[in-house]
């Protein structure tokens, strides 16, 4: 079975049932509804990648990425119970929190005014990472082009490919129609070009 992870260079969308056959993601949801804590752990283990990836990927601190996803799931534990099926994927809701969450953290920071960023690490002699530096490098030149992006661009670009939600979904979480989805990547794949190629 071909998992989709590439070909020639394209990344392929993978349906959720292709991602964990074993998922039904219906039954999960409302085994989670009814209270059931198994469900609950699946469903946060299957979303937690994407929404980390997501978060991550708008705001510029791990640590904040880490919290912000914490009360993400909070809110989804708490909230979970009210969530009702309207012929959108559970996953339409997930990001439609994560991305209150990110902009209710963003307007704290604003109005409190952002700490200095410190850095636990400590330099590895031991073995060359200049690999690693090469790709943090170009993470960060594409994430500061994301940041350039007009805001519904930037939106539709992050949920499509840093936390690889298909147009459908991106879509519901934004509340747009899949067309306005598919012209905002354009232009915004194409702002990126030439954001990079400066």
């Amino acid at each position: 079975m071909d998992t989709g992870a590439t070909r020639e260079g394209h990344v392929e969308q993978l349906r959720v049932d292709q991602l964990a056959p074993e998922f039904d993601e219906t039954a999960v949801v409302d085994a989670a509804k009814l209270g059931e804590q198994t469900a609950l752990a699946m469903l946060y283990e299957h979303y937690f990648p994407r929404v980390f990836r997501y978060v991550n990927s708008r705001l510029h601190s791990n640590e904040d990425a880490e919290d912000v996803t914490t009360e993400i799931f909070l809110r989804i534990i708490d909230n979970i119970g009210s969530f009702q099926w309207r012929g959108l994927p559970f996953g339409a809701w997930v990001f439609r929190i994560a991305r209150n969450e990110v902009v209710s953290h963003v307007r704290r920071l604003k109005t409190r005014g952002g700490a200095a960023e410190l850095t636990e690490s400590i330099p590895d002699d031991s073995r060359d990472h200049t690999e690693q530096v090469e790709i943090d490098l170009t993470f960060q030149v594409v994430r500061r082009a994301i940041e350039k992006l007009p805001e519904a661009q930037r939106q539709v670009v992050t949920l499509r490919f840093v936390s690889g939600l298909s147009v459908a979904e991106t879509a519901a979480a934004l509340k747009k129609t899949e067309n306005n989805v598919k012209v905002l990547q354009h232009k915004g794949i194409a702002k990126l070009q030439q954001l990079v190629d400066r």
